[in-house]
């Protein structure tokens, strides 16, 4: 039940292609099943349609992508395809969609971050300069500023995942987290791969997680915080 689809989104239908799950029984197989579709979506009938707004410099936009219409793309945003991006997106300065990225309708990507090869359901919203790797975000989940989904291990073996005692190999060496619909990543927190983190779940400020959090929990780091007597030294300007 802990790896199931349905523990961690409930919402399918917040997804322009909610036929897609269609089988799937694992949260994990999204992160499998995307490069096959966006290959039969986009790459094989060579796809290249930009229906948004463009604000300032013109996007740089490389390969195949479907932009859906009421999206917004700002100066400097780089797109590389194979990605499809939804209706009413708004992706602000500077951000970075790479390959196999599939990015539901209502969804907001902030200055400076880079999305690769993950999922994002609709309302998903990733503020700026972060990082979401081989990642899942379910419907209404929020990353904030400065957060990292790690999505490989320093030996580059396949992640992984334990359940009351059992460890289960996630099939692939790359892998960031799967997100539960409307959970929060609190800024510059950063999840280990593999992690797997349930639905209305908080991970506070400056927090790292791994493995499995369960669903309607927060998660949070005890910090003690110092403060000692400082000179007054005038800086150089």
């Amino acid at each position: 039940m802990l790896l199931s689809l349905n523990y961690y989104f409930t919402h399918l239908d917040a997804f322009p292609f909610p036929d897609w799950f269609s089988g799937m029984e694992r949260a994990s197989e999204i992160l499998a099943k995307t490069k096959p579709f966006l290959k039969t979506l986009l790459v094989e009938p060579n796809v290249q349609e930009n229906h948004a707004t463009m604000k300032g410099a013109a996007p740089h936009l490389y390969g195949n992508y479907y932009i859906g219409e009421g999206t917004v793309l700002y100066n400097n945003v780089t797109i590389i395809g194979p990605v499809y991006i939804g209706k009413n997106v708004e992706i602000m300065p500077g951000a970075t969609i790479r390959p196999g990225t599939i990015i539901g309708d209502n969804c907001n990507v902030g200055h400076g971050s880079e999305i690769k090869n993950s999922v994002l359901f609709g309302g998903a919203k990733v503020a700026s300069l972060a990082f979401v790797g081989d990642t899942v975000l379910g419907k209404s989940a929020r990353v904030g500023s400065g957060v990292i989904t790690a999505n490989r291990k320093f030996d580059q073996s396949n992640a992984t995942l334990t359940l009351d005692g059992e460890r289960h190999d996630l099939g692939t060496d790359f892998f960031g987290c799967i997100v539960g619909d409307s959970s929060r990543l609190g800024a510059n927190s950063v999840t280990q791969p593999g992690t797997h983190i349930g639905p209305h779940t908080w991970v506070f400020p400056l927090t790292g997680v791994r493995g499995f959090v369960p669903r309607e929990k927060r998660v949070f780091a005890e910090q003690r915080v110092c403060m000692t007597e400082n000179e007054v030294i005038a800086l150089k300007p």
